[in-house]
């Protein structure tokens, strides 16, 4: 290394390369986690050592000391005994050959791809280092899954009170006492119960059987007012068709049912069997999500005017849900919700306006909003399904019904599918015979358009479904699906098409000019490759789950995903989501229009490791897929 003049950095004399490597270090991790002294002192560690393309990496000659190489400029293949391709370095990457690292590769054979500049930094002050620094040892220490995991841990630190609902389950907001009756017990007798346990509700067991509830509004409306006798037995007044939540559900998932479904009492389940009652009072002790009171007021609206008005205040919800800790997973529930409550809405204005609908039928929501992972103001994607006994003259009261819903929708902002999948174009207005011959079809003769539509299509969940009829449908197509393994397979080839953002040799690769120059897309290239990913293991094991989480998380209770691949998808998928949604957040409060393009300068560099950590896993578990489902015949 040539020197050039003497110069002084935070107090110690430097010459400009010095100072040039520590500002080249100080900006990657790790090394961007030492103190400013550590920092000034560890040039002089460093040995600079060229490799020529085609050299073997690292060096393999006698008496070599044992070191960490640090890519400063080039490009390294790693590979295994049989010569398949392992890793790749580039750029910042570390080679951490014979230091004994927890996660470092072993057993591989190494090549440099093109002419290569690397640091070196003997083992002995790589330990020294991490002797003395906390921080930087804990990289070392961890493998990438679990950098990723400590990542997700601090990104879910210090939430507002403001998104106190979006954390706390409802298993922490009830008793651990059930109080419950029989149905033979008097409606005096349940009184008592209630009195003495002062309690606003009241369980009727038939033996281990959840049989119904009442509360001290039926007291009054079935018994007192009806001027029943006291001494009945309690299920004359009991509510016997129960909805219930269970105790993982998260408080504001509950307190939206009860407002949707315009009850104050749920009774929580836990491996099947009844364990409390969660009440609008248990949520008075805690702040309350925006999103509740939204989702409140969309009920009572009496106008499309009012509807507009109150979803102009989804972004500002999506920003203080963002600026409050929120994750990805809770923002994308709490907006769904507030979409599947005006969607609601608008089906109840139109239904008033049009009269009662000739035959059942379900509105169906697909894409983002059937997985409940929307931000605010995505577009709408929805369909009809009708009964079969419907008559031609019918579609005349659905035609209308589907055009003033998706009217409304793209009024209030959820603008028109530029694909046209909505229940307003009469193809996604079918009968029940259709859509199961249309999923027929796609799940067995899997083409093009077929594989294109399944990022809707298979992500269905109804939206008003009175009759039930939404479950028949689902399980033909899971029941297809699962049995046909060429359409998983054409499945799985189309999921391991979009890739993380990734280059050859793990650098982010950006869009080059355009709108978005140097950017990557972080919901097509980061976001979406999970959701395929989910999707395929949910349909080839026949998993009703929707949402890509859930789906993830019952795939590994299923068997077919294991528990560490699971975990490696969830952080992957929460942390990407959750700087695409604080990165629309800031978007928001410059007034300006969300989007998922990130420039990666726009994130500090250990933001930029973390990133970097999920893309490769990522990438990982596409290439675990294809293995599995065999995927390489069909790309």
């Amino acid at each position: 290394m040539r020197s050039g003049g003497p110069d002084r950095y935070q107090g110690y004399p430097m010459d400009v390369e010095l100072i040039e490597i520590r500002d080249y270090l100080a900006s990657h991790p790790p090394f961007d986690l030492l103190p400013g002294a550590a920092l000034d002192r560890l040039p002089r560690k460093l040995a600079v050592r060229y490799f020529r393309r085609g050299t073997p990496f690292p060096p393999q000659g006698q008496g070599d000391t044992p070191q960490i190489y640090i890519l400063r400029r080039g490009a390294v293949e790693l590979r295994n005994a049989g010569g398949e391709l392992l890793g790749k370095l580039a750029e910042g990457d570390i080679c951490p050959l014979h230091c004994q690292l927890e996660g470092a590769p072993t057993g591989y054979v190494g090549v440099t791809v093109e002419d290569t500049l690397v640091y070196e930094l003997p083992c002995t002050e790589l330990a020294a280092l991490r002797e003395r620094h906390e921080a930087f040892a804990q990289h070392f220490d961890h493998s990438v899954a679990q950098r990723l995991r400590k990542a997700i841990d601090t990104l879910k630190e210090g939430p507002g009170t403001g998104v106190r609902l979006m954390t706390v389950r409802v298993g922490d907001l009830i008793g651990s006492h059930l109080v419950a009756a029989t149905p033979q017990a008097s409606i005096r007798e349940a009184a008592r119960i209630m009195t003495e346990h002062r309690v606003s509700s009241l369980i009727i067991m038939d033996g281990e059987r959840l049989a119904g509830m009442i509360t001290d509004r039926d007291l009054r409306s079935r018994c007192i007012v009806a001027g029943l006798s006291p001494e009945e037995p309690v299920s004359r007044i009991m509510t016997d068709k129960l909805h219930t939540t269970s105790t993982a559900s998260l408080g504001f998932q509950a307190l939206i049912a009860m407002t949707r479904l315009n009850v104050h009492h749920l009774p929580v389940m836990e491996d099947g069997r009844v364990v409390g009652v969660v009440s609008t009072s248990d949520f008075v002790r805690i702040q309350s999500a925006n999103s509740v009171y939204l989702v409140g007021d969309i009920h009572k609206a009496k106008s499309l005017e009012v509807l507009i008005q109150i979803s102009a205040k989804v972004p500002e919800l999506q920003v203080q849900l963002a600026t409050g800790g929120a994750t990805a997973d809770q923002v994308g529930q709490a907006v769904s919700a507030i979409t599947d409550a005006l969607t609601s809405r608008l089906l109840e204005m139109a239904e008033a306006d049009l009269g009662p609908p000739p035959v059942p039928y379900v509105w169906m929501a697909g894409g983002s909003q059937a997985r409940r992972e929307q931000s605010s103001h995505s577009d709408q994607d929805n369909a009809l399904l009708i009964a079969d006994h419907m008559k031609p003259e019918d579609d005349a009261w659905f035609a209308a019904l589907a055009k003033r819903v998706n009217d409304g929708l793209n009024a209030c902002g959820y603008v028109y599918c530029p694909g046209e999948v909505m229940a307003s174009n009469p193809k996604w207005r079918q009968p029940m015979r259709m859509w199961r011959k249309y999923f027929t079809n796609w799940i067995e003769r899997p083409d093009p358009m077929a594989l294109m539509l399944a990022s809707v299509f298979f992500d269905l969940r109804p939206i008003r479904d009175p009759e039930g009829m939404f479950e028949e449908l689902h399980e033909h197509v899971l029941s297809h699906s699962q049995a046909n393994r060429i359409f998983v397979a054409y499945l799985t080839a189309n999921a391991i098409k979009q890739r993380p953002p990734l280059g050859f040799f793990r650098n982010f690769v950006v869009i080059h000019g355009g709108e978005h120059d140097q950017t990557f897309d972080l919901k097509r290239r980061g976001t979406v490759p999970v959701i395929d990913m989910a999707r395929v293991h949910a349909l080839a094991a026949g998993l009703p789950e929707v949402n890509t989480l859930e789906r993830i998380a019952a795939a590994a209770a299923h068997g077919s995903l294991s528990q560490e691949g699971a975990a490696n998808l969830t952080d992957a998928m929460e942390l990407i989501g959750t700087l695409r949604i604080r990165h629309q957040g800031q978007q928001l409060r410059r007034g300006e229009a969300a989007d998922n393009f990130l420039a990666p300068d726009a994130l500090s560099p250990l933001e930029r490791g973390h990133l970097r950590d999920a893309f490769v896993l990522i990438n990982s578990m596409q290439e675990s897929l294809a293995q599995r489902y065999q995927a390489g015949r069909f790309t």
